[in-house]
């Protein structure tokens, strides 16, 4: 992504209400996130740039914003198991309810079609479907806590 394009979208994000930004493009994902310390006015923002690491001679420089924070980070080491991601934003839970026993475990076999967490999104409980049959291997989100749309939920083998 153009060092051009992510200044003006760190820009757009201090001058808005938007606490976070993240946009995927085929070079990589830059995820801008607004940080409001205590006491301090808001004018902080950091971005966490992960891509593929392509040949380039020349090193990124970010003069224009002295609180701004990039990374580049490694690909992550290619999985063979399937990633099932939220289809929407909202709260995940890992059961209809506190009391009840979790859809699914880490071990569980699971099938095409059937219910593996919920997604609260405006005051409607969503069950959310296992896209593939296999095997938990991975729960990666935390029960009642908030997800965004496309944020990997199950790792399935």
């Amino acid at each position: 992504m153009d060092l051009r394009k992510i200044k003006t979208l760190i820009d757009l994000v201090s001058e808005s209400n938007v606490a976070e930004l993240e946009i995927t493009e085929a070079e990589g994902t830059v995820r801008i996130v607004k940080s409001l310390p205590v006491g301090n006015p808001p004018a902080a923002a950091q971005i966490h740039y992960a891509t593929t690491p392509a040949p380039q001679n020349t090193a990124p420089v970010v003069a224009a914003a002295p609180d701004v924070v990039v990374a580049a980070a490694p690909a992550a080491a290619a999985s063979t198991n399937h990633t099932l991601k939220a289809p929407m934003v909202g709260t995940f839970y890992t059961s209809s309810s506190p009391e009840a026993k979790p859809f699914v475990n880490v071990g569980d076999s699971v099938k095409q079609g059937q219910t593996v967490c919920i997604i609260e999104a405006m005051k409607i409980m969503n069950e959310i479907e296992a896209d593939k049959s296999g095997t938990i291997v991975k729960i990666l989100a935390e029960s009642a806590q908030g997800v965004e749309y496309g944020q990997p939920l199950f790792e399935i083998a």
